[in-house]
């Protein structure tokens, strides 16, 4: 079997184990829909747990070479991925227009994120060989060096499936790691069939990348629970983060884990207004508000608030809605699935109930979810208080500092935050105060850059990607002692 062309219709009925293409052992396919249209446009295969222990057999076996590969060659490797990702940008973005109901802006968005992710990948670099004198042995020299983990599980989201792999995958394999990836049901290709096909193009050794489509009930806990993986990556719900950082503690397996958010974006009296509300849309809209660090309630000072409400209406009501895979001027597209659509019809309607005010949007049409405004609304209402992960804006009050901390931080999750203020002491004081991973001031929480720790706190995960940050995660010291002269083992004398 020969890997698929880069297009959505193609045969991505294959998995990709040991440098192979290869049938499930189930025999099994999963059905691909296009979410602007709910129409099916390809098939996958659905793994089987003996396809997962084939893959761990396969990412096992590799590791040994890979690891004692000069860096400067794999370095080679992952520059030539870099390369394949860059000369098939249009293709790329075809593919997740048509699986994750991409718009053409938000698409050029994750590519620029996804190839950052490998660039950055090639920078990084285990920390260098350091000998320490021992403080209680004489003439005893302490090596301590840095080996790569060895072999990396990878358990990817639907909502940005390029980047969110490639931000585990590359440092992984640049570091001497080999990896066994599952993505999202949702976003098979986009996740990883795509990634297995570009890796191959790359010329990654056999067995360095291997991808295995299927249900996450069929197969996530052998992913997690595996024995192989000293790591398993997973980016997604908290639920399904307890789980799997379960599975994997039962073999101590490190799990890094990046889960929900409910990102609070605190708007003091003193903010720039227009400037407030342009950040606010952005933060809550963009990608239909299927990001994990997006706006998921807007903390407002009373002597603002109604003209805040008023200016992300018109923002609302701005945006074009449609088919990014037949429109390139769309800027709003789908959610992702029918469970999306209905909880977030379930959190608009139980909002409304309980006294919110429906300012715009709020109606669904097969997975088109209008971007929604809700005034006079409450810190327990189901679209503040829960991850609504979709493009659901409510709009709480406060009137002084203390009663905007007091609802930012109480939620479960601590993941991204935002804070709008002019002034600079009396912003950085709240940001300090904020409990979560990652706060931004004068911004929207939207942000990922590659030289600083992406992730949270509380609820919202364990561990951090980028950088130094995420080779602490993919690599182990080792200490190596060197006795020089003879030690005086006095019990013998």
């Amino acid at each position: 079997m020969t890997g698929p062309a880069l297009e959505p219709q193609a045969d991505w009925n294959g998995i990709y184990i040991d440098g192979e293409w290869r049938d499930a052992s189930s025999g099994d396919t999963i059905p691909v829909e296009n979410p602007a249209k709910q129409e099916v446009f390809t098939e996958v295969p659905a793994a089987t747990e003996a396809d997962v222990d084939a893959a761990y057999e396969a990412a096992e076996a590799a590791q040994p070479a890979w690891a004692e590969t000069p860096r400067a060659e794999r370095n080679e490797i992952v520059e030539n991925l870099l390369a394949e990702l860059n000369e098939n940008f249009e293709a790329i973005a075809g593919l997740l227009a048509t699986e994750a109901g991409t718009p053409g802006y938000r698409a050029m968005g994750e590519f620029a994120t996804a190839t950052g992710d490998v660039e950055m990948a090639l920078e990084l670099e285990a920390p260098e060989e350091e000998v320490r004198p021992s403080p209680s042995i004489e003439d005893k020299d302490n090596h301590i060096v840095y080996e790569p983990v060895g072999v990396v599980g990878v358990i990817s989201p639907w909502n940005f499936p390029l980047h969110l792999t490639l931000r585990a995958v590359a440092p992984a394999i640049a570091l001497g790691n080999t990896v066994v990836l599952k993505p999202a049901t949702d976003t098979p290709i986009t996740g990883g069939l795509l990634i297995a096909k570009l890796c191959e193009a790359a010329g990654v050794p056999d067995g360095v990348v291997n991808v295995v489509t299927g249900r996450g009930s069929e197969i996530g806990d052998r992913m997690a629970g595996h024995p192989t993986p000293r790591v398993v990556s997973f980016t997604g719900s908290t639920a399904v983060g307890k789980g799997v950082a379960e599975q994997a503690g039962k073999n101590l397996a490190l799990p890094a884990l990046e889960l929900g958010g409910n990102a609070p974006f605190i708007v003091t009296d003193e903010a720039d207004l227009e400037k407030a509300a342009r950040a606010g849309a952005f933060g809550s809209f963009f990608h239909q508000g299927q990001v994990c660090i997006s706006i998921n309630r807007h903390l407002v000072h009373e002597d603002l608030y109604d003209e805040y409400v008023d200016l992300l209406v018109e923002h609302a009501e701005s945006l074009v809605i449609g088919d990014p895979s037949e429109n390139d001027d769309v800027t709003f597209g789908p959610v992702q699935n029918e469970t999306q659509r209905d909880d977030l019809v379930e959190f608009i309607e139980g909002s409304l109930e309980a006294g919110a005010t429906l300012e715009t949007g709020g109606e669904a049409d097969g997975l088109f979810v209008e971007p929604t405004v809700l005034s006079d609304c409450t810190n327990d209402m189901p679209t503040a208080c829960n991850e609504h992960f979709g493009p659901v804006a409510p709009v709480i009050p406060f009137s002084d500092d203390e009663e905007a901390i007091e609802l930012a931080n109480d939620t479960e999750y601590g993941l991204s935050a935002s804070v709008f203020c002019e002034d600079a002491e009396r912003a950085r004081d709240l940001a300090d105060r904020v409990e979560a991973g990652m706060v931004h001031i004068n911004d929207q929480p939207i942000n990922e850059d590659h030289n600083a720790p992406f992730g949270g706190v509380k609820q919202s995960g364990l561990g951090r990607y980028h950088g130094e940050w995420i080779v602490q995660e993919l690599t182990e010291p080792k200490w190596i002692s060197v006795q020089g002269e003879e030690r005086d083992y006095f019990v013998f004398e």
